[in-house]
């Protein structure tokens, strides 16, 4: 049967007109750089939405294939099948000169890279656009963003849930009818840049063991070292520097790549030294000793005090730890915490009596007010007076848009607004709009196609907290998402990044930095999803975070010289998953000059977890934010 129908001819979306291949696998995990893929399927549209090509195989993996009960593909199915390098060659020529698509993209392609890359080809992707990243564009009315539900939602039949071949003939109707909605409302496809992943440091590293032990504090003069204690070396040593980290790890030491004010030494034959290290140490006050000294301590290290099972207290909102305050630092506003009423988390007992919610305690997920449920875009104004206009909604119970969507159920017109490209089209689609009087007592009346199944997310303001769900069940249940979007016509490069921090807001070593460059931590734990030019996403599992993790921050960073001021508002939603509806959004507005923002805090409040809409920026770049949470950064 064909997969186009008339219903579904592309023909007329000349804007929207690539070809595409879009592409299905599945694996027998989820780390691409650990697991394998098991299955495999191509299906080729035209610019005008005709099939012309498919393709699909099983794989023999050479290992466990992992979770029969999700796949159904046992060793014995696929010990006959071929080896991925036997077909390699045919699904690249598929994919050469295409769009790759993907429900949640990255993953698919992630995994073939890795398998290319053990092939030694070249993966021929040059972009690639995730269906899962455009329908958060275009908001439909559905409970999630499975590909079952949206295939159900755009009246996609779905034979067979996970089967390469069905999941990548479903995509393609999906794919069809996201397409129409992103023309019905002029939506810019978000379409990724694939660069080549042949380099050297495609392979993240080995994952490290986080030290076990809590930070003690400063050697004193004359005294023992402690386990838990923060040491670093800098300068030429007699033993191997990878042999002295090695034997203070084994003792039950942190080792590590930086200096801070919580180090706790600093390893150094030349006291003098004129190193970053010896610096920031006696900038700071930092003891330094001997190898000779180090040595002789690690033979009587004292027991330390472990992180597991101490209760950390709430923490209270501050500024990043940076080298020096700059201008327009601003402290973020504090919120009473909330209690996702869907899932209440018990909490253990806490430290000075709690400020939240008491356990179980349930609070409605609908803000009051008259613009409860109603999600508002702003259009023209300086900045201040659209800052003043969103927290407005915000305010009176709704929640402020930063690009149009199907979601979209006002539009506020303010003084210059009336040349914003999308009015017209606001116009055709019959959306009611305001000046800005209407924020003063709205009176609201149902937009043309508002659907009540449409889910609300919880609406937090700058500096809100929530106590988050922590589900039972699989551990893909146990990843929490943050994902940050800004205006869709923004010109300059924005990166979303994460800091996994302990007690002391440090990082434990430097590849608890995820970024561009370095996607994930050593340990998986923590992600970064590039969803489109304008979106990116941090995923965190909470189940496996060790327990000297204490805090994941999620931060946003100017590339080059424009500030927030120019880029306007992020908007922030957070999940239990990439496909799960977003249980929490909010809207953060800096100020003029902050080329670096704190978007979200996710932290330890005794046995859960809580977040924070954090929503501070700062003057000073990427580098100086990284330095301050303890990160290595070259100058």
């Amino acid at each position: 049967m064909s997969l186009a129908s008339a219903a579904s001819d592309l023909s007329d979306l000349r804007d929207y007109a690539h070809e595409w291949a879009l592409v299905d696998v599945e694996t027998s995990g989820l780390v691409p750089r650990r697991d394998r893929v098991l299955s495999v399927a191509v299906v080729t549209l035209g610019p005008d939405g005709e099939r012309t090509g498919e393709y699909s195989t099983l794989l023999n993996p050479g290992c466990d294939p992992g979770p029969v009960h999700v796949h159904g593909l046992t060793a014995e199915r696929l010990r006959e099948a071929p080896a991925f390098e036997q077909v390699a060659e045919r699904i690249g020529a598929l994919l050469e000169g295409r769009v790759l698509v993907a429900h949640n993209a990255q993953f698919d392609y992630d995994f073939l890279a890795h398998e290319f890359a053990r092939a030694r080809l070249r993966l021929p992707v040059a972009r690639r656009l995730c269906t899962l990243a455009l329908n958060r564009r275009v908001d439909p009315p559905t409970g999630d963003l499975r590909l079952g539900t949206l295939a159900a939602h755009y009246g996609v039949p779905q034979v067979k849930a996970h089967d390469a071949l069905d999941d990548t003939r479903v995509l393609a109707g999906v794919l069809r009818a996201s397409l129409r909605e992103a023309a019905r409302l002029d939506l810019p496809l978000p379409l990724v840049a694939c660069p080549p992943r042949q380099d050297p440091q495609f392979a993240p590293k080995p994952p490290k063991a986080p030290c076990a032990f809590r930070n003690p504090g400063r050697l004193s003069a004359g005294g023992q070292l402690v386990q838990g204690m923060k040491v670093a070396v800098t300068g030429e040593t007699r033993t191997a520097r990878a042999d002295l980290v090695l034997r203070g790890v084994a003792a039950g030491l942190n080792m590590m790549g930086s200096v801070s004010r919580h180090t706790s030494a600093l390893v150094a034959n030349d006291s003098a030294a004129d190193s970053a290290k010896a610096r920031r140490a006696r900038a700071e006050g930092v003891p330094v000793i001997d190898e000779s000294a180090f040595l002789r301590l690690l033979d009587d290290v004292l027991p330390g005090t472990s992180h597991e099972g101490t209760a950390a207290p709430d923490p209270v909102p501050a500024p990043a730890p940076v080298p020096a305050p700059e201008p327009g630092d601003r402290a973020p506003a504090t919120a009473p915490s909330t209690t996702l009423p869907a899932v209440p988390t018990p909490r253990a007992p806490e430290p000075g009596g709690a400020t939240g919610p008491e356990p179980g305690t349930k609070r409605s997920a609908k803000p009051r007010g008259p613009l409860s449920g109603r999600r508002v875009l702003v259009l023209g104004g300086t900045h201040p007076e659209a800052v003043a206009a969103r927290t407005r909604v915000v305010e009176l119970g709704g929640a402020a848009a930063i690009n149009l969507s199907a979601g979209v159920t006002d539009v506020v017109v303010l003084d210059g607004g009336h040349t914003d490209r999308r009015l017209p089209r606001i116009t055709s689609l019959l959306l009611p709009t305001h000046d800005a009087a209407w924020l003063v007592a709205p009176v609201v009346t149902d937009a043309p196609g508002t659907d009540a199944r449409r889910t609300a997310a919880h609406v937090l303001p700058r500096g809100g907290v929530v106590d988050l769900p922590l589900p039972k069940g699989r551990a893909a249940d146990h990843r929490w998402t943050v994902t940050a979007s800004w205006a869709q016509q923004t010109a300059c490069g924005i990166d979303v990044v994460a800091f996994v921090l302990d007690e002391d807001e440090q990082v434990a070593f430097d590849e608890d930095f995820v970024f561009y460059g370095a996607p994930e931590n050593p340990g998986g734990t923590v992600r970064l999803m590039s969803d489109g030019p304008t979106e990116q996403t941090v995923s965190v599992d909470l189940a496996t975070l060790p327990p000297s993790a204490r805090k994941v921050v999620v931060a946003a960073a100017i590339d080059g010289s424009p500030a927030f001021g120019d880029v306007g508002a992020l908007h922030i939603v957070s999940g239990p998953g990439t496909s799960a509806a977003a249980l929490v959004q909010a809207t953060l507005d800096a100020a003029t000059t902050e080329r670096t923002m704190l978007l979200a805090e996710i932290y330890r409040r005794g046995q859960s977890w809580r977040l924070r809409a954090v929503g501070q920026g700062y003057d000073h770049g990427l580098g100086a934010l990284a330095r301050g949470y303890g990160v290595d950064v070259a100058d």
